[in-house]
């Protein structure tokens, strides 16, 4: 089991103390949630919809807004403005804002992707075929891409200097003509979002490999959902309320994805069902279905981890300062381990 974690805020556990014990009257009311996804109306939506689709969200006393965003800085901004009351967010991303801004931290209340996705994409037949043949190659990445800021940690795990690339820094979608014009050797993406995305372009799996960086050393997490300490003060019962739906639609995408991706066609009728579907597959097998969460339960983290993930944080992104684990997560809010547990996938 995970060891517990402080609340990031002491204020938070008297708050939720105070908020348990309400009235049967305050348990009954429906509170407004509006919620962040940091992306697209994509297959990393799925387990949000899925779980406002079967009504989880309202068992828990909720009438959630589900939103879609543009990268986690801006969505980690709009929780800490007040615009949302949470979001999925890159935990790197969340760690670099509460180092920026002391008196404006937010939380994580859990874990999305436990395998980092962070990763570089390129051509099969292409010059990489090793780590250290990225040294001197061209990659497309905008500035704010994580999978670009998170580089310089892959490449001194692979012993290549982090300066040794071109970076191109373009908007995605040109990246990927780029790409699929041989101007640029690879492209940095969470590895489901690029795959798909490329392949929806016209690229097969097998003209393709990846290389996610948490197979080459990174440990840190990869999003979690993101709250405001006020929030989670003064309305306990709504960040735990979501945070239990959410996990019950997440595990409900892990053992049937066909599920998932019919509820985001449901909601983005542009939607490819079978491209989102299989873009769930790879999320949930990928970042989801690990030796962590099976045995902790979807969500959760360790206080090693998240220690490990404010390092490489540190590292990567060249910040100042220092902050505890408790400081960035919270465990208060978690579904119960026997309701959090992995479930075996249909098929």
């Amino acid at each position: 089991m995970p060891m517990p974690f402080a609340a990031s805020r002491r204020a938070i556990l008297l708050a939720a103390g105070a908020g348990l014990a309400a009235p049967a009257v305050a348990r009954a009311q429906t509170t407004r949630f509006r919620f962040n996804l940091g992306w697209r109306l994509e297959a990393s939506a799925a387990g949000f919809l899925l779980a406002a689709e079967r009504g989880y969200s309202r068992e828990a006393g909720l009438d959630v807004t589900i939103d879609t965003g543009n990268g986690s800085a801006g969505a980690i901004n709009q929780v800490a403005g007040g615009a949302y009351d949470g979001a999925s967010a890159d935990f790197a991303s969340l760690i670099g804002h509460n180092l920026a801004n002391p008196t404006r931290r937010l939380v994580a209340a859990a874990i999305q992707y436990d395998k980092n996705p962070n990763a570089l994409i390129v051509r099969a037949d292409g010059p990489i075929r090793t780590p250290r043949d990225f040294a001197g190659k061209r990659i497309a990445g905008q500035p704010f891409n994580a999978s670009r800021a998170l580089f310089p940690i892959f490449a001194r795990a692979v012993g290549i200097p982090a300066d040794s690339v071109q970076w191109q820094g373009v908007d995605p979608a040109l990246g990927n003509t780029l790409f699929i014009r041989r101007e640029v050797d690879a492209v940095a993406f969470f590895f489901f979002t690029g795959l798909i995305n490329l392949q929806a372009a016209g690229l097969a799996q097998d003209q393709m490999r990846a290389f996610v960086y948490a197979d080459h050393g990174l440990q840190g997490y990869g999003n979690a959902i993101v709250v405001d300490p006020r929030l989670a003060g003064s309305n306990p019962r709504a960040v735990g309320g979501f945070i239990r739906a959410s996990t019950r639609g997440w595990l409900d995408c892990v053992t049937d994805p066909e599920a998932g991706g019919r509820a985001v066609r449901a909601r983005e009728a542009l939607a490819d069902q079978a491209l989102e579907t299989a873009r769930l597959r790879m999320i949930t097998e990928g970042t989801m279905v690990t030796p962590d969460t099976r045995a902790n339960g979807w969500g959760a983290a360790t206080v090693e981890r998240v220690r490990a993930t404010i390092e490489e944080t540190i590292t990567a992104f060249g910040l100042q300062g220092s902050i505890g684990p408790e400081e960035v997560f919270t465990d208060h809010f978690l579904a119960p381990a026997s309701d959090r547990a992995l479930r075996v996938a249909r098929g």
